[in-house]
């Protein structure tokens, strides 16, 4: 009897890791097992010192990912119940918490709770295939993987009200219109080359600087500004003190390419 094949599979390519959803049968729609798994795998690799910048994927040529699979078979409990599940394994806000750059590489169908765990990635590109949607209110539910509280950050309210109200589907062109993807590539083999591409320029960079800068954007997005300015301000200060900020300075000077170690 032959071994089923892993539902995730992650590669180490120099500094940057590529993770692939695993699943092209059903358009990589996640079930209980990649609900465990990819955030294990990525907060593995936010403690591996050899790697510096995550690239998110999906198998096959249908899509990054459907949401969920329908035909999974899960028990539905009560509310309580339910509400708990959700909480004790919010695995989408896991993803959403690592540290390192995650840049999400979308081709095809990015639906429902595809599209919230793109969110919950850094930087998203899409090739010109790509289509989006979030239809969870016409099943009588709403986003329930962040969703409701990511898309508005991203594309502002206004427009996440459109989407998530009417279900409607976007293309990529649409989407990047609106801020949603910030790149366009023109097929999925180009989007590949050049979300690796993306990742590795990141990774060539000062990672404790690039976690930084995460960190103080993303934070100061629940912040006013004026806390969002002393947050800035101190984690400024605290880089300054680091090798790799005294390194970037003196391959400057002395024209060469910069060695950074992560101090």
């Amino acid at each position: 009897m032959s071994t089923p094949a892993p539902t995730v599979l992650m590669d180490l390519h120099g500094q940057v890791a590529v993770i692939t959803l695993n699943r092209p049968e059903v358009g990589n729609a996640f079930n209980e097992e990649v609900r465990h798994r990819l955030p294990e795998l990525l907060e593995g690799l936010d403690k591996d010192e050899r790697c510096a910048a995550i690239l998110l994927c999906g198998a096959g040529e249908r899509g990054f990912c459907v949401g969920a699979d329908i035909k999974e078979q899960r028990v539905i409990g009560s509310s309580v119940q339910e509400r708990r599940r959700l909480r004790d394994n919010a695995w989408i806000d896991r993803v959403a918490h690592v540290s390192k750059p995650v840049i999400a590489a979308i081709h095809g169908y990015c639906l429902g709770g595809g599209l919230e765990l793109a969110l919950a990635c850094d930087i998203r590109v899409a090739a010109k295939d790509a289509v989006f949607s979030l239809p969870e209110t016409g099943l009588g539910l709403i986003p329930g993987g962040g969703g409701t509280q990511r898309l508005p950050r991203v594309i502002g309210l206004g427009r996440a009200l459109d989407l998530m109200l009417s279900g409607d589907r976007i293309d990529a062109a649409q989407a990047h219109a609106m801020g949603l993807v910030s790149r366009l590539c023109e097929d999925r083999d180009s989007l590949l080359v050049q979300a690796r591409t993306l990742a590795e320029r990141i990774a060539a960079r000062p990672p404790t600087a690039t976690a930084y800068a995460k960190e103080a954007a993303k934070s100061g997005m629940e912040l006013d500004l004026q806390a969002g300015l002393t947050l800035e301000k101190s984690l400024f200060a605290l880089l300054m003190a680091t090798e790799d900020r005294a390194e970037a300075a003196l391959a400057f000077k002395e024209k060469r390419p910069p060695q950074f170690k992560g101090r």
